[in-house]
């Protein structure tokens, strides 16, 4: 890098209004990207629900956690392809071109037919809608970053970027407000059937606005002077990546930042979320509303981290919260789950499943593809063991071709082969997973046995079938029931379409405590204030990695080549490293039997980036950035 000069604490003019104006609109606008790329990872459960609901529970939470990863994934290509075009035409019409790939993405979302409707291709276009997303993403941060760096004066860069810092965290907190009204108003079993693709539809209004106010941007001076002068790269990617003095600068920029950074990022906001609600199994409206309150508290801290980074470096603060994030995650999280779901905290503490299985029979429950079926006896007992956030340890000494059996506490149960069991595996299921639920109710787990609708023609089967229920099904068909046509109960899977034949309709009874279990936290023992602290730290860690690195990122390449140069090294970190996290940190918890296990994987990519950004990574807040060539 050539012509680096330092400004040492000089300070420039104050910002002008015009420059402030401008400045605003460039985050107000990305603000509403964010809203709309975040609205996915907020509403996983709904979308795996409705676009792969012909998978199991633990695969589909997986997949629904890929699909949002997949727009991560693309972020690289699309800083590429926009980071070229920025530095060739311009930051300001990039910008346009991004946000309506964004905008429009998201609306379509919002009125696609799930897999029920149109079978394959459901889940097919979804991702595709994700990765256009992705791409428009990665052409908006550093634009964005870029556009406000070059109009903020010498030696307050730190402070104004950061006002960028806060967007992703504001349109998150944005798309969780929407999504709360329109629970809110709608009740939540109309949200989860229909209600939430609203927040998707309703952000073509956003879209609006947006390229309204992008419309009335103007091009960064730095570049308008850069391009006067001649100086402009004709071949911004062969430059910043072709050339070692260059790429050097891009691979210290993700190793010895931007992996850390992401990592901490999405562990304290995305995968926080998703363990109170997947994990933990927190009411989902109450889940949001404690995030949108931690995100409140702590969002002022990126501009906070910003201006001090302008004060004492950029590179303390950024290694700071990562070493406190590495220190900290196994007990701010596990007292998320004390304060979450007691019952299950001290039921995990209490007793732990054991699984003893054949060798060979256990495999590793992760499968982006969807190709991939897991049969065997041990991984149906350890699936179902992962959905109840039980602890397991497996063991295995059984002999080859005995099928695996889980003991919880003095109870033993077998499980089954899927492929061996044939046409009465779903008997065999259904017998497995009542007679687990009821050792783990018996252990303690906080398992709740919902009400079942029996149609008359199954009353006496199902009476013998539940003796622990001590039902007598001669008082059932004399008490309350109701009648329901042939066609409600082939829908409502309470009759098959053979046993229906020649019915035209019949008595149904609702069998309180006789349908299936689940897993629960039970809102009057949920402690919200100690939630929403540890919540509050998490996100404070991540404004202290996140709040200053835009500038960071912008001062180590030289205005030519910028925008493209520090886009790819932050999608990639952001993209892959963090946006693969709660994907990964699932399914290594599923694997291991615990629920903390996967919070390794944050804590192993902070610290190789703490290794890396301590030895390697230079102070870069005193450099004069237009200066640089």
């Amino acid at each position: 890098m050539a012509n680096v000069s330092t400004v040492g604490s000089a300070k420039a003019a104050p910002m002008t209004s015009e420059q402030k104006k401008v400045i605003f609109a460039s985050s107000l606008g990305t603000v509403f990207e964010w809203y709309d790329f975040y609205l996915y990872g907020s509403l996983a459960i709904y979308i795996g629900a409705t676009f792969f609901s012909q998978y199991p529970e633990t695969t589909r939470n997986i997949f629904a956690l890929l699909a949002f990863a997949a727009g991560f994934l693309v972020r690289p290509f699309g800083a590429l392809v926009f980071g070229r075009l920025g530095d060739l035409v311009g930051r300001k019409y990039t910008f346009l071109i991004t946000i309506l790939i964004m905008g429009m993405s998201t609306f379509i979302v919002g009125l696609l037919p799930g897999a029920a409707t149109i079978g394959i291709a459901a889940p097919i276009i979804l991702i595709a809608l994700r990765m256009l997303q992705g791409l428009a993403l990665g052409g908006e941060y550093g634009g964005a970053a870029t556009y406000v760096a070059e109009h903020a004066p010498d030696g307050r860069r730190g402070y104004f970027t950061s006002w960028i810092q806060t967007t992703a965290t504001l349109g998150l907190f944005l798309s969780l407000l929407v999504i709360l009204a329109v629970q809110f108003a709608l009740g939540k079993e109309d949200f989860a059937a229909w209600g939430w693709r609203i927040p998707f539809i309703v952000s073509v209004v956003l879209l609006g606005v947006s390229v309204w106010i992008r419309m009335k941007m103007n091009e960064s001076p730095a570049f308008q002077k850069m391009k006067e002068e001649g100086k402009g790269s004709k071949a911004p990617l062969t430059e910043a990546f072709g050339q070692w003095r260059n790429a050097k600068i891009a691979l210290l920029a993700l190793f010895g930042a931007v992996v850390g950074q992401a990592v901490v990022w999405y562990a304290g906001q995305f995968y926080a979320l998703f363990f109170l609600t997947g994990v933990l199994k927190v009411d989902g409206q109450s889940a949001n509303i404690m995030v949108a309150i931690s995100l409140a508290i702590g969002t002022g801290f990126f501009v906070f981290f910003g201006w001090l980074s302008d004060k004492i470096g950029r590179k303390p603060i950024i290694m700071a919260g990562l070493l406190l994030a590495m220190l900290t995650y196994f007990p701010l999280f596990k007292a998320l789950t004390w304060a979450g779901n007691p019952a299950l905290a001290e039921a995990q503490d209490t007793i732990r499943a054991t699984v003893t299985a054949a060798p060979g029979d256990c495999k590793f429950q992760f499968n982006p593809t969807g190709t991939a079926k897991f049969t065997t006896s041990c991984d149906i007992a350890t699936s179902f063991l992962t959905r109840n956030s039980v602890p397991y340890d497996v063991v295995t000494t059984a002999a080859a071709g005995t099928p695996a059996t889980v003991q919880i506490g003095d109870k033993t149960i077998a499980s089954y082969d899927a492929v061996a069991a044939g046409d009465q595996a779903k008997g065999l299921d259904a017998a497995f997973q009542k007679q687990t639920n009821i050792a783990l109710h018996d252990a303690g787990y906080p398992l709740v046995r919902g009400a079942a609708k029996v149609p008359d023609s199954k009353l006496d089967a199902f009476v013998a079938a539940n003796p622990e229920l001590a039902l007598d099904a001669t008082a059932i068909r004399a008490g309350e029931k109701a009648s329901m046509p042939a066609a409600d109960l082939v829908a409502g899977k309470l009759l098959t379409a053979d046993e229906a034949n020649g019915v035209t309709d019949m008595a149904v009874y609702t069998i309180a405590g006789g349908g299936a279990y689940t897993m629960v936290a039970d809102p009057a023992n949920v402690n919200w204030v100690t939630i929403i602290a540890v919540l509050t730290v998490l996100v404070i860690y991540v404004t202290m990695v996140y709040g200053p690195i835009a500038a960071l990122l912008v001062e180590l390449f030289p205005t030519r080549i910028r925008y493209t140069g520090m886009s790819l090294p932050y999608h990639i970190g952001n993209g892959w490293f963090g946006g693969l996290l709660p994907a990964m940190a699932f399914a290594m918890s599923a694997a291991e039997g615990d629920i903390y296990y996967g919070l390794w994987y944050p804590i192993v990519f902070a610290g190789i980036t703490l290794v890396i950004g301590l030895l390697f990574l230079p102070e870069t807040k005193d450099r004069d950035i237009h200066a640089m060539d």
